[in-house]
């Protein structure tokens, strides 16, 4: 923001050898000797020879310029979006020497006052040099450097500041772009798109819906960044502090810009006695999956805007830190930025698009092993990135991803029909045929931890037209697999949670404010391998009914041409003798009453949930998501819970009265 030249002389002091503008009208010209010089990595040391030219596209020498004091005329106003540091002041100014090729043209002055900032200064002097080899490349994707004031006597004895002359870019950090009220025209107007971007990103289409469009930026901008960022990786650097402050969108040519690389790293050890191939490699992969985080969180920030506000992103990053699968973002985000959303939830509608391919790469970008985040170069061909006109051919791992997202979407828009009940088992039967977990180590490794039930195939949660007495709503239902402390593997502790609240039965349509209760079935499960049947002539022994699999779109995308006999599925053997059963509730219940909400809760729930020897295997799981079959056939689909998105049953942590039930009722439905 432009500031009045009063008030930009008394809140920032002038460069440390530059006089004021107010002085500097009046100072006579003086002989000046301009040299084009290398980056040196110490200051008081003379630089060496200009750099030679590389051959190829874009090649040439990288000069670094000393410039004198007298070379500038320092702006009256000063910039808030240029992302200085408590070490580092920050001057906008005029090139005014007629012989420099910067002549006329706006710089930015960046004096480093502190050592470790005086360090970044040269640092980024010699990167300037390292990538000489394409400058064309540098000059699109990063803030170029120009050079540096020259040192006074000071500074040659290593006491006074250091003085940057870097390309200035406009005076708006990205963060500060997206800050904006209309930050979406404005943008578009800076980035001037037309027909050609626009079939850049594959998107057939100007302006349209508020989705379609922030999308269609939001696909430019990532890939300048992966771009510019796969330019330093293929010439083993690392930037190491990519962040929205340190993003800059030239409107000049359109291109975004990667601040300063003062704290770029090589990835060759530095160590001598350390230098071998197995190290250099380690550090390669680490220091550019620490980049891949970087941009994932700069992602976020862009499509999710609500993440911009400090303390939401601190929720967004604890989950994160907590070692929580990135896979599992979309069940953590959607209830916290449903509330008192400011953009109306556009981001959540932008990664769920193309069967939530954006939830897909936020999730490559962000994984928790380093080994395990996608590269530049595989983030610029995924399918969120590629408009609708790209033909990409998606992987099975995003195939896999995309049913599973398309499931899950199903499943919230809460079944009525017929039709959507059949194309939800039959995504489910999809699922089944491509489980990429089906070795009973996986489900060992994958299974503990809570799991939400979200759909069932054989029966219909909640309530329906039915009036009983008493009106009880289901909340929520939970299954936990937890390892046994007397057991080892492969037993498990498998414990059944349900919640539900007893509404009032006047005004139960309206009010839905009821006391609240939680039933608790809890035995132990051994997990072994087995499989499942698909042809009639194999169904022998099996308890699960065979289903037409692959149809429509997705059957093609899998390239399967005939289905397996049979697939790997993970039986659950639980044990029947060691059941037990309880429920609580926030109210006093005479016996009779609590039979009838028993009654009640056992009708609106799947019968696997109470009875958990009816559940027979598990037939797919990743990280998010579980699919366990029961004896008649039916299907559960769980979705992965996270303690921090929801909020568990309050009468399970203070319950006035619990009730035991003994296997015998439970078993025979006297209850």
């Amino acid at each position: 923001m432009p500031l009045a030249a009063a008030a930009a002389a008394a809140a920032c002091p002038t460069p440390i050898g530059l006089p004021r503008p107010s002085c500097r009208a009046s100072a006579p010209p003086r002989r000046r000797h301009r040299f084009r010089l290398e980056a040196s990595s110490s200051a008081s040391t003379p630089a060496p020879a200009p750099a030679t030219a590389d051959e190829g596209p874009g090649a040439g020498p990288c000069p670094v310029v000393r410039f004198d004091m007298a070379d500038f005329t320092v702006a009256d106003r000063v910039s808030v979006g240029l992302h200085g540091r408590s070490d580092e002041m920050i001057f906008e100014a005029t090139v005014r020497d007629p012989s420099s090729e910067l002549y006329g043209s706006t710089v930015v002055l960046r004096q480093l006052t502190s050592s470790q900032a005086k360090r970044r200064g040269r640092r980024a002097l010699e990167v300037l040099k390292k990538l000489a080899r394409r400058q064309m490349m540098y000059h699109s994707y990063a803030m170029q450097v120009h050079g540096y004031v020259t040192p006074s006597k000071a500074m040659e004895e290593g006491d006074g500041p250091l003085v940057l002359v870097h390309g200035y870019h406009g005076s708006y950090s990205l963060r500060h772009w997206l800050q904006l009220s209309d930050w979406l025209p404005t943008l578009e107007a800076t980035l001037a798109l037309d027909e050609e971007q626009v079939r850049r990103v594959g998107d057939d289409s100007i302006g349209g819906p508020a989705v379609t469009r922030q999308l269609r930026l939001i696909r430019i901008l990532m890939r300048d960044l992966l771009i510019g960022v796969n330019y330093l990786h293929s010439h083993g650097m690392a930037h190491t502090e990519l962040r929205l402050e340190n993003v800059h969108v030239s409107p000049v040519d359109k291109h975004v810009k990667v601040g300063i690389l003062g704290n770029a790293v090589d990835f060759q050890d530095s160590d001598p006695s350390n230098s071998t191939v197995t190290s250099n490699n380690e550090r390669r992969k680490m220091m550019i999956a620490f980049d891949m985080r970087c941009v994932g969180f700069i992602m976020a920030k862009m499509v999710l805007r609500e993440l911009m506000d400090p303390s939401t992103f601190l929720k967004f990053k604890s989950f994160l830190n907590k070692g929580n699968d990135p896979s599992c973002l979309r069940e953590f985000l959607v209830p916290v930025l449903s509330q008192n959303s400011p953009s109306g939830n556009i981001g959540l509608q932008m990664l769920d698009r193309n069967w939530g391919a954006g939830w897909n790469l936020l999730a490559l970008l962000l994984a928790t092993k380093s080994d395990k985040r996608i590269s530049c170069v595989d983030a610029l061909r995924h399918p969120f990135l590629c408009g609708p006109k790209w033909r990409i051919s998606p992987t099975v791992n995003v195939l896999r991803w995309g049913l599973g997202s398309t499931a899950v979407r199903l499943a919230e828009d809460y079944i009525y029909g017929h039709p959507q009940r059949r194309r939800l088992a039959h995504f489910i039967e999809l699922m089944e045929v491509l489980n990429p977990n089906s070795r009973t180590e996986n489900w060992l490794h994958l299974l503990p931890g809570r799991w939400c039930l979200l759909y069932s195939t054989g029966k219909h949660i909640g309530l329906t037209f039915r009036q009983p007495i008493p009106r009880v709503l289901i909340t929520d239902a939970f299954l936990t697999f937890a390892q046994a402390p007397e057991f080892v593997d492969p037993v498990l502790s498998l414990t059944s949670e349900i919640g539900f609240k007893i509404m009032p039965e006047s005004d139960w349509p309206h009010d839905k404010s009821g006391t609240e209760g939680n039933l608790l079935v809890t035995t132990s499960a051994r997990i072994t391998s087995g499989r499942i049947y698909t042809n009639t002539e194999d169904m022998k022994g099996s308890r699960i009914t065979p289903s037409s699999y692959l149809r429509g779109k997705w059957g093609k995308s899998s390239n399967m041409k005939q289905l397996p006999a049979s697939l790997p599925a993970g039986n659950i053997n639980v044990d029947e003798d060691e059941v037990d059963v309880s429920m609580s509730c926030g109210s006093t219940l005479n016996v009779n009453s609590a039979g009838k909400v028993l009654q009640e809760v056992r009708t609106q729930t799947p019968p696997e949930m109470f009875d958990l020897s009816k559940i027979v295997c598990g037939t797919y799981i990743d990280s998010r998501l579980m699919i366990l079959r029961g004896v008649n056939g039916s299907a559960l689909l769980f979705i992965r819970s996270n303690h921090a998105s929801r909020v568990g049953v309050v009468a399970c942590h203070v319950p006035t009265r619990v009730i035991e039930i003994a296997q015998g009722d439970w078993k025979n439905g006297s209850w």
